[in-house]
């Protein structure tokens, strides 16, 4: 049995997919929705789920940084005998932009551990679906500033493949798309999945915060504007990690648009 903690979400939902796909017996956890309900900055509620589990999917909502206990998470992982955990952590943790106390309580946790630290995820592009669907216009700031943006969907193989397999004990993946693209070459992408135009108008970053903070906390959101908009070079490089645990090359963005095409017609 495998739990999946944030199941309704752009990961957690296809990485569910994938394991049951494969035969697991997956048990999927979220705040809300089906399936079992708990919260991770109440970790007892993760208990009634965790009897006979042979690994944990661990995502955490952004709201977790502020009130989660990442510790606290772990020590009711190991006191239900749970073995095996993977972390979706970030690449700003690599860069030194995101504290890594959430990774530190994982690998001193004294279970096998694996840490999946993704970059700039290409399913941020649903934020400009509303107005593409109905101005076919899309907003960003940063135009021509380009960041690798990684598929979500390589996320939940990555993890199916650390969470069933043996051989990823102790390792810490970075996950990356397959080409930096920017803002402005993501409306093209777009453009061309859709068939038809796309106004593109790149927002100043004080315009891009007011609008982020509906949905992000403050600190996120500036270490997020700081990525996207000054980025370190390794935050542009691309990993290789992904076609090391896959054995094939990352999906590109426009790929993920491709699968995604409904959000923005």
């Amino acid at each position: 049995m495998i739990v999946i903690t944030g199941a309704t979400g752009n990961v957690g939902r296809p990485l569910a997919q994938t394991l049951t796909a494969l035969g697991e017996d997956v048990v999927p956890v979220s705040r809300t929705g089906a399936g079992h309900q708990a919260d991770l900055t109440q970790p007892d509620s993760l208990r009634p789920v965790l009897d006979g589990a042979k690994a944990v999917f661990l995502l955490t909502s952004p709201d977790f940084l502020a009130r989660g206990n990442m510790q606290a998470v772990v020590d009711v992982l190991r006191d239900s005998g749970v073995p095996r955990v993977v972390l979706l952590s970030s690449q700003g943790v690599t860069t030194q932009r995101h504290p890594s106390v959430h990774e530190d309580a994982v690998t001193g946790s004294g279970l096998d551990w694996t840490i999946l630290r993704p970059g700039n995820f290409a399913s941020n592009a649903f934020a400009w679906a509303e107005s593409i669907r109905t101005q076919r216009a899309m907003f960003a700031p940063f135009a021509d500033v380009a960041l690798p943006a990684v598929d979500p969907q390589d996320i939940a193989e990555v993890a199916a493949v650390t969470l069933r397999e043996p051989g990823h004990a102790g390792a810490v993946y970075t996950l990356t798309g397959p080409a930096a693209i920017s803002p402005r070459q993501q409306a093209q992408a777009i453009e061309e999945v859709l068939g038809t135009p796309i106004h593109f108008t790149e927002l100043t970053r004080a315009e891009a915060r007011t609008n982020m903070l509906n949905f992000m906390p403050e600190p996120v959101v500036e270490a997020t504007l700081d990525v996207l908009g000054s980025p370190l070079p390794t935050e542009q490089q691309v990993s290789p990690d992904i076609e090391k645990v896959l054995g094939r090359t990352p999906h590109s963005f426009a790929d993920w648009v491709t699968r995604n095409l409904q959000a923005f017609s």
